[in-house]
């Protein structure tokens, strides 16, 4: 079978920098997983296997390019592996609560191989601006006979 995550959910994180995870994806993360700097200002959260996999892919680039040191610093510096406590919350570390502009309400999407955790103003600016042009980008990713 494979692990997808998939949905939407809402969690405000608390005073402590605490944010609950949905509990259908606790099972898929395991009890120690990665989290780490996203693209677009947001979080990426990954299952420890699937994070290796990356940094094993990462680690077959020559580092002689430019491209590829100034993405491995920017991706694996703020990675940090957390777990859960007892309530089914995990820490965000500051760095990565900094970076991705995170406040109190949280956006948790289910994006795949992945979880990302954005700001919920921010993922309420990017899904409406990716909606209006979702029926261009379909048609640039996907031939026509899915």
């Amino acid at each position: 079978m494979i692990e997808m995550f998939m949905g939407e959910f809402h969690h405000n994180i608390d005073e402590k920098s605490r944010l609950t995870i949905p509990t259908k994806f606790r099972d898929e993360l395991g009890s120690k997983f990665i989290i780490t700097r996203g693209i677009e200002r947001c979080l990426y959260v990954y299952p420890k296997d699937k994070f290796d996999k990356i940094v094993e892919k990462l680690n077959s680039i020559p580092f002689t390019k430019k491209d590829a040191r100034e993405f491995i610093r920017f991706f694996l510096s703020g990675a940090t592996e957390v777990e859960f406590d007892k309530q089914g919350r995990i820490l965000i570390p500051g760095v990565l609560k900094s970076y991705a502009n995170i406040t109190s309400s949280c956006a948790i999407l289910g994006t795949g191989e992945r979880l990302e955790i954005w700001d919920d103003d921010t993922w309420t600016n990017v899904y409406n601006s990716t909606f209006e042009s979702m029926s261009d980008i379909a048609e640039s990713l996907f031939d026509t006979n899915l």
